[in-house]
Order: structure tokens, then C-alpha cells, then sequence
């Protein structure tokens, strides 16, 4: 009976603090969301499948376990699924991933550019969620991360494809309109992407060695989207990354396109 009992507290505490996730398209048009678990660092994963077909002011509810880790979710735009063979990251036109639908859980992660929203939670009392919304791979959909706990919110809520500077246009869908504003690194504004600023990498690896002043087109992204994480290092802006309180257990939501 003691060991019953046991596993029934057990069972009873680990369901109390599972959080329920909201996922919205307020797009005027279809999208196909998807999430990625990085299971190198926690095996925690959501009730949701790693992609889905989401029609325009439609909305899921799913649970998210309360340690996630590095957890991320993103859109994709213009994909089609029509051929079972195909299921590399081309079957959309951005944010495409490996495994089709749904992305592979090991290699499925979303293909630049790609807005992403990102979480890892704390897992209860004394630990701390953080989350962001990401530029850092360029820019597919607004997004804009909100909770039910009164925490920060965590936000790239408008349209950067239309103002995106020239170098950073693309890629574009099967009518010739673009859907993506890449990153200065994936746009090829780095001639070698292993030591770049663009890319923040090899001798700029560091928050040091890669100030946000030598990161071509960085002011457009945060001048944009403040709330948003808008190269690697940003943390310094203080507008980044954002946390919250894991005791709260907080809901979160996920909004595409929220103004």
C-alpha cells in the first residue's frame, strides 16, 4: 500500500504542474506550425505533434510538460505535403524542416528564416521559466508570446518582409512574392560563415568579440521588434530574453500574426 500510495502522489504532483499551451493562427491565410525538442537536453516533450495544418483563426490547445527544455515552436508558409517521398525542408517555402508535416524529433528543426519562439521551463517552485521570441534566424511570421501569470511578453509583432532591406529579401514562394527577411549571416553577407560578425562566429564567437554595432542590418530587426531577440548576444539590450517565475506555472500563448 506504501508504494501505492507513492505513485499516486507521484502521479497526482507531476499532473499539477503540466502546462497548457495555446497556439492561434491570426493570419489571413494557412500556416503549418512546428515544434522541436532538443533531446540532447531534456527528453520532455509536448502532447502536440512536431507539425500541423493550421487554417486561418484557428487555435490548439495542447500540454507542455513543466521542464520542457529548449524547446522551440515557428511557422511555416506555402508548404505542400502531396508527395509522401518528399519530406525534406523544401516542401514549404520557409521554415521548412526534415520529416515533412510532422518534423523528425531528432534533425526536424526549422530551415532559415524563421521567427521562433522559445521555452524552457523550470520545473516548479524555485525554478524559472525563460522564453524569447527569435530573429536570430531572420523572419518568416509575426509572433507574440503571452502568459496568464502577468510575466513579460515576449513579441516580433509586425511585418518585417515588407521593409526587409534588399540583401535580406527572400526566399519567395511559387507567384514570385517573397515570404522571408533572412539574417545577414543566411543572406551570404558573411564570406566565411565560420568566422563572421554576421554569423557571430569563430573570432566573434563571443558576446564580446560580436557587439550588436558590427552585426549588419541588427537595428532593423530590434528597431522593429524590440521585444525580440535580434542577433545571438542580444541579451545585453534587456529585451531579449525573458523570464518568469516556474512556481507561478504559468499558461503560455503563442500568437501568429497578432496585430
Amino acid at each position: 500500500m506504501k508504494t501505492t500510495s507513492a505513485f499516486v502522489t507521484l502521479a497526482l504532483s507531476a499532473a499539477a504542474y503540466t502546462r497548457t499551451f495555446t497556439v492561434t493562427n491570426n493570419c489571413a491565410y494557412t500556416i503549418w506550425p512546428a515544434i522541436f525538442t532538443d533531446l540532447n537536453v531534456g527528453t520532455a516533450t509536448p502532447s502536440q505533434p512536431t507539425g500541423w495544418e493550421a487554417d486561418t483563426l484557428t487555435t490548439v490547445t495542447f500540454s507542455v510538460p513543466d521542464n520542457w527544455a529548449s524547446g522551440r515552436i515557428w511557422g511555416r508558409r506555402s508548404c505542400n505535403f502531396s508527395d509522401p517521398t518528399n519530406t525534406g525542408p523544401g516542401t514549404c517555402a520557409d521554415g521548412g524542416c526534415n520529416g515533412g508535416l510532422l518534423c523528425d524529433p531528432h534533425s526536424g528543426t526549422g530551415v532559415p528564416p524563421a521567427t521562433v519562439a522559445e521555452f524552457t521551463l523550470g520545473g516548479g517552485a524555485g525554478g524559472t521559466d525563460w522564453y524569447d521570441v527569435s530573429v536570430v534566424d531572420g523572419f518568416n511570421l509575426p509572433i507574440r508570446v503571452d502568459n496568464d501569470k502577468g510575466c513579460s511578453v515576449a513579441s516580433c509583432p509586425v511585418d518585417l518582409i515588407p521593409g526587409c532591406p534588399s540583401p535580406l529579401l527572400g526566399p519567395y514562394d511559387s507567384t514570385g512574392a517573397a515570404v522571408g527577411c533572412m539574417s545577414a549571416c543566411d543572406a551570404g553577407l558573411a564570406p566565411d560563415p565560420a568566422n563572421s560578425p554576421n554569423c557571430c562566429t569563430g573570432d566573434h564567437g563571443t558576446a564580446a568579440t560580436c557587439p550588436p554595432s558590427g552585426v549588419q542590418y541588427y537595428s532593423y530587426f530590434k528597431d522593429n521588434c524590440p521585444d525580440a531577440y535580434a542577433y545571438a548576444y542580444d541579451e545585453s539590450s534587456n529585451t531579449a530574453l525573458w523570464q518568469c517565475d516556474a512556481g507561478l506555472a504559468a499558461d503560455y500563448t503563442i500568437t501568429f500574426c497578432p496585430s
